[in-house]
């Protein structure tokens, strides 16, 4: 690492490579002009190959994973935006120069921050620096180095049992070998099968063969192309106040599970088309409706009609928890109109 600083600080840009052990066609890989020089150049990148273009990569040397990790000067950063992709730069600055100060928070301007293009960092700089002005380096990276951004090495990484099977929440197996089963909400059984990997949550369930885990990018291309919500929408979310469940739905109700940290609160806020009934089963909460404050304890509950101004907080030392159930035309979550917000949301 402090040779790829050394090099860094001389305005180089820096990539850490991995030596490959085997044919894996999961990773980009990076082409050097000589494997001889500690710090080498780099020739170009090249895209996720086949198995057989992975082979002979192996086979000729040269090659390394694209581990996606760089060292480099801001800078030398900036220089390289400027170069290759002026407007994602132009569009940051933009933001950065629209924000605001909020106590310890320094907040872009919203609206620019989303306007700045979407483009990974290779594409839209990295590749198109070998053979520029900008000179890209590589450094061989031996650290034990694993990209768990996949199940299948996920797999390689976990404990197994007598038939290679790693296995995590509630499984039952039998007559089954070599599979990675991630159960987090209820029970998951296998009976027969090998090389699979199963992961389930209380979103949804994947089943895939183990060698083809790099596939699910398919599946999430098919949930943009359907308009659907999975990818982006959850289940539990986290917010900065605590979290909430969504438990059940239908047609025109949605009943939530909300969990409110000690001394924080929600927005004040409002709604156009749902209204919203609160039942309290731990903690004391705080509710403002309209112009009246209410404090209630377990058991008890309130109503927020539609268009009714209202907050939720937590003026005790435990976890506050609530049933919510909504009614109404429109149950998304894009149905709220913040008034104040302590944690700067619109």
């Amino acid at each position: 690492m402090y040779r790829a600083v050394e090099s860094a600080v001389e305005g180089n840009i820096v990539i850490l490579g991995i030596t490959p052990d085997r044919p894996e066609t999961g990773y980009g890989y990076i082409k050097v002009a000589s494997d001889k020089e500690a710090v080498a150049i780099v020739e170009r990148f090249v895209e996720k190959p086949d198995r057989d273009t992975a082979q002979a990569y192996l086979d000729e040397g040269g090659y390394y994973w694209n581990a996606g990790l760089f060292v480099l000067k801001a800078s030398v950063w900036l220089a390289a935006l400027e170069s290759f992709r002026p407007d994602i730069l132009q569009a940051a600055l933009t933001s950065w120069m629209g924000k605001r100060i909020d106590g310890a928070f320094i907040r872009p301007d919203k609206e620019a921050f989303t306007a700045i293009p979407s483009e990974s960092i290779d594409y839209a700089v990295m590749e198109k620096c070998p053979g520029s002005a900008l000179p890209i380096k590589m450094l061989p990276l031996d650290a034990g180095w694993s990209d768990l951004g996949a199940w299948d090495a996920v797999w390689s990484v976990s404990p197994k049992d007598d038939k290679g099977n790693a296995l995590h929440g509630d499984v039952l197996i039998t007559e089954s070998s070599n599979s990675l089963v991630h159960a987090s909400s209820r029970l998951v059984a296998l009976a027969g099968v090998e090389n699979l990997v199963v992961i389930e949550t209380a979103d949804a369930v994947l089943v895939a063969d183990r060698s083809r885990c790099q596939d699910v990018k398919q599946i999430v291309s098919l949930l943009n192309q359907q308009s659907r919500e999975e990818h982006t929408l959850h289940r539990k979310v986290h917010r900065p106040w605590g979290w909430y469940d969504s438990i059940d739905e239908g047609g025109r109700f949605k009943v939530k599970r909300i969990q409110v940290n000690p001394k924080a609160s929600l927005s004040l806020q409002k709604h156009h088309h749902r209204a919203e009934h609160w039942i309290v089963v731990q903690g004391t909460a705080e509710i403002t409706r309209g112009s009246e404050t209410l404090l209630l304890s377990e058991n008890q509950s309130t109503y927020i009609p539609l268009g009714e101004v209202h907050r939720l907080a937590n003026p005790g030392s435990i976890p506050l928890e609530i049933i919510e159930v909504q009614s109404g035309s429109y149950l998304g979550e894009d149905d709220i109109v913040r008034l104040e917000d302590t944690y700067g949301r619109r």
